[in-house]
């Protein structure tokens, strides 16, 4: 799986943005071969250089498609709109999605531990 990570920077006019974000929002769950969108507002800056306002996240079954779903009128609309509401404000990433349950980690990690008794 490939997600579009969009960082929205603290430089926005939040007027602007939030009056506009229904507007992205429609244009990106158009966007053919979305799967799954998440939004992130971030409450806390624990570290780091970079604390972006909010984080949001579109999922693609893999990097082809989600390359697809931008060159799409949809999203290029998206894009288009993104740029007007953060005055370019906005940070993009494509990243691969690899996720795991805490279980199943704690189950493989007991699993791997070696015994110390002899």
């Amino acid at each position: 799986m490939f997600k579009l990570l969009i960082l929205i920077e603290p430089e926005i006019d939040s007027e602007t943005f939030f009056q506009g974000w229904p507007k992205f929002l429609s244009h990106a769950e158009e966007m053919p071969g979305l799967e799954k969108l998440v939004t992130a507002p971030v409450h806390e800056h624990l570290s780091g250089q970079y604390s972006p306002l909010m984080v949001h996240e579109l999922h693609f079954e893999d990097r082809s498609v989600l390359e697809k779903a931008l060159a799409s009128p949809a999203g290029i609309a998206a894009g288009k709109t993104l740029q007007q509401i953060t005055g370019g404000h906005v940070s993009l990433l494509v990243a691969a999605h690899l996720e795991d349950s805490g279980e199943h980690l704690r189950d493989l990690r007991s699993k791997k531990a070696p015994s110390t008794k002899g």
